[in-house]
């Protein structure tokens, strides 16, 4: 028999019904920390990929295999017969008949193995997320409303894949040395989605469900909007920086911080249509990349100083970091201009572009979602 309640009972001594501590993950359910390392294991895969797709195309390797097999293309030539016969197929494309004409077979391996090894790569990622996936999904650890994130991470892999075969048979038409620089643009601009992706659900699983409901509500919501800025500009400089490496452009006018002595390159619109010199134009396409690299380190800089205002230690140190490498990179940006674009140093400048890419992400999710902390480190 239920207690009688008395008549002089307040209502506000009423107990209040509060959820237990860790309820709201217990019902979400799942591995979070497993799904957390697996996304890990392929956030190092993708900057791999990012690394050896940048040294495919700094080698000029991309063109060497011409065609499209996602399955038996796994297997490289086992003979000599079929050593000539992908040969006799690189041969007849403009690549080799303008540029590389009286190329031996060893220097062919060389760039056939670099192309090759890239495709591999690709197919192993896609692998280890499928069988990542499949494992989580049969054991029925994946937490609530996580499903759909995890299979958009294999639906763009599987997009990118496409993406990359239409970027290479552009370079495969009459008259081009190279891929089509906007359809480089947008494979390497794919690949920085899916590590932001990566990068994003990380950060998000590495905090219970209940930390980052509590924690949103404490967010900065303006400097979340300004880091929300900052990664427009980012992926934007990204985009322009993969034009430069298409055509070549970061070879052209080593000097900084005019362009043949002048603050605008010479003869910019050329070609026609106009509208061409702003995909194909060496100069115009270099002149863009730089302009857009003041203007994301000026916003930067006003994103970081608005972030020092955080009363959250964790938040501010992240857009620190942020801003250290932002710096840093556009150090090595010049440095690579001023070289002209060396494979060593232009390697470098765009893994830097990756780390940045990974700390300006972290920055926003901390602005959004940040850590607790005590009187103290206030």
């Amino acid at each position: 028999m239920a207690n009688k309640r008395s008549i002089f009972e307040e209502v506000g001594d009423t107990p209040k019904q509060t959820a237990a501590p860790g309820a709201i993950d217990a019902k979400s359910g799942g591995a979070r920390q497993g799904i957390r390392l697996w996304l890990m294991a392929l956030f190092g895969l993708v900057v791999v990929m990012i690394v050896v797709g940048g040294l495919t195309r700094l080698t000029d390797s991309g063109l060497s295999i011409t065609e499209w097999k996602p399955v038996t293309g796994a297997l490289p030539p086992m003979s000599a017969a079929e050593w000539d016969a992908e040969f006799e197929k690189y041969r007849a494309i403009p690549e080799y008949q303008l540029q590389n004409k009286g190329m031996t077979m060893a220097e062919f391996k060389v760039i056939y193995w670099w192309e090759w090894g890239h495709r591999q790569l690709g197919r192993f990622i896609g692998l280890v997320w499928a069988l990542g996936f499949v494992g989580f999904l049969v054991a029925r650890k994946i937490p609530t409303g996580w499903t759909p994130k995890l299979l958009l991470l294999g639906a763009l892999g599987g997009l990118q894949g496409f993406i990359g075969w239409w970027m290479v048979a552009s370079g495969l038409e009459e008259g081009m040395l190279d891929v089509a620089s906007y359809r480089l643009a947008t494979h390497l601009g794919v690949a920085f989605v899916i590590f932001g992706f990566i990068a994003w659900y990380i950060y998000q699983l590495g905090r219970s469900q209940g930390d980052l409901l509590q924690a949103r509500r404490n967010g900065d919501v303006r400097l979340a909007r300004l880091g929300s800025i900052l990664i427009v500009l980012t992926f934007l400089q990204i985009l322009l920086g993969a034009l430069v490496a298409g055509i070549d452009a970061g070879r052209a006018y080593p000097d900084w911080p005019l362009m043949a002595g002048s603050f605008f390159p010479p003869q910019p619109f050329d070609l026609q249509p106009i509208w061409r010199n702003f995909f194909e134009d060496d100069g115009l396409v270099q002149f863009m990349h730089r302009m857009a690299g003041y203007l994301l380190f000026l916003v930067a800089i006003g994103v970081w100083l608005r972030a020092r205002k955080s009363a959250n230690g964790q938040t501010r140190f992240a857009f620190n970091a942020m801003m250290a490498m932002m710096f840093l990179q556009m150090i090595i940006g010049i440095v690579t201009v001023i070289y002209s674009a060396p494979w060593q140093i232009a390697i470098v400048h765009q893994l830097g572009a990756v780390i940045l890419w990974a700390l300006v992400l972290r920055a926003r999710f901390l602005a959004q979602y940040p850590i607790p902390q005590s009187i103290r480190g206030t």
